[in-house]
């Protein structure tokens, strides 16, 4: 595989570093975090200018075709600012799933409003009861005469208290853990019948509880085929988490470049405590945690294409799991390394970890795909 960034792909790097540094700065994004969607609108309005929310689609469809390295870009770049726009939940999530399974007239209606920015998508998969099973869905769905009826509720929606537009899961046939039977709708959230409980996450950012009594939606409101959306969610599911990766690695860099700035400044018996041989071995440590992290956001990036889904999901959990063990590593030897300053709210190493920690438990924990990954076989299939 080659890392390298092409020409095209550098550009896009430089603009988007440039974008966090002039805009993001921990006083502004807790300025930000204070407006009423919890995120900036105006900067959104930049991110649609400068093509970050069309990246990922077709040129048929108004985007720029970029594909799942510049979405790694794009969001290892967030990472470093810890951003609080819906890019991962509209872009990478609701976007995907309109990528892959929308058809031409859906796309041609909702896409480029997606792309001007004037369009918030959300996906409503998870549910109380599933933790991470993505066929474990309780959800309803039955016929109304040409339309359908959805009763049910969903968990965590990232982004939902916000979205214009809701991609829902929802069975129309089968048992609570049947692969086959689940459906995709598009329901504008203003739709009756639809509550939503809108709150604050550890980490800043925003999601929503959703009930849905009654909710009737038209027949076109199906997105794809009717019974077969799980493999459909499953890859977007694996492309949101190669971009969550991402994500980590540019938080956990982040975390190292202040932790290292810190040990520079902060004294200590008349010397910076960075000259003890000691603490000098621990930022070697974090740096090396970081460089494992980042060559596996790589390969799971690179790995979104991969047609075979056994092998595309063993790659995404090895990555998920080394990705998990350096978030852990780096955040609590930041907040140590800080001292008791490294909890507190004035500190940035705290937000920094407390994302991290939220990124870990995002479609499945470390322990998790650990033991998804030796269900497959392990990345490395084992001499016989």
């Amino acid at each position: 595989m080659n890392f390298d960034l092409n020409e095209e792909q550098r550009m896009l790097k430089d603009a988007v570093d440039r974008l966090v540094a002039d805009q993001y700065d921990f006083d502004s994004r807790t300025r930000y975090k204070a407006e009423a969607d919890g995120w900036s609108r105006q900067l959104w309005a930049q991110y649609a200018e400068l093509g970050l929310l069309g990246m990922p689609f077709s040129e048929e469809d108004g985007g720029f075709n970029g594909g799942a390295v510049e979405t790694m870009i794009v969001m290892e770049a967030f990472g470093r600012g810890l951003l609080l726009e819906p890019y991962l939940a509209t872009v990478v999530l609701g976007g995907g799933l309109l990528r892959l399974a929308g058809n031409a007239g859906q796309r041609a209606e909702l896409i480029p409003r997606l792309i001007s920015g004037d369009l918030l998508l959300a996906l409503a998969h998870s549910e109380a009861q599933a933790r991470y099973e993505l066929a474990d869905v309780l959800t309803s769905a039955g016929r109304d005469g040409d339309g359908w009826v959805l009763d049910g509720a969903k968990r965590f929606v990232l982004h939902g208290d916000c979205a214009d537009k809701l991609l829902v899961s929802a069975r129309i046939s089968g048992g609570q853990y049947d692969e086959d039977g689940i459906a995709l709708f598009i329901v504008d959230a203003n739709t009756p019948g639809i509550s939503r409980r809108g709150y604050l996450t550890q980490d800043g950012l925003r999601a929503a509880d959703l009930t849905l009594s009654q909710v009737r939606v038209p027949a076109d409101a199906l997105l794809g085929e009717a019974g077969n959306a799980l493999p459909l969610i499953a890859e977007v599911v694996d492309q949101a988490l190669a971009a969550l990766c991402a994500e980590a690695v540019g938080a956990m860099e982040r975390t190292y470049e202040l932790t290292v700035e810190y040990l520079k400044i902060r004294k200590q018996f008349g010397v910076t405590i960075g000259s003890f041989q000691a603490i000098q071995h621990r930022a070697v440590d974090m740096l090396v945690y970081l460089e494992q992290a980042r060559s596996m956001a790589m390969y799971a990036s690179m790995m979104t294409a991969e047609s075979n889904p056994i092998e595309r999901r063993k790659a995404i959990s090895a990555a998920r799991v080394q990705i998990g063990n350096s978030a852990r590593f780096i955040s609590q030897q930041a907040v140590q390394l800080h001292g008791g300053i490294g909890v507190t709210e004035e500190c940035q190493a705290g937000h920094y970890m407390r994302r991290l920690s939220m990124l870990e438990f995002m479609f499945g924990d470390t322990d998790y795909h650990l033991a998804q990954l030796a269900h497959d076989g392990g990345l490395i299939a084992a001499d016989v």
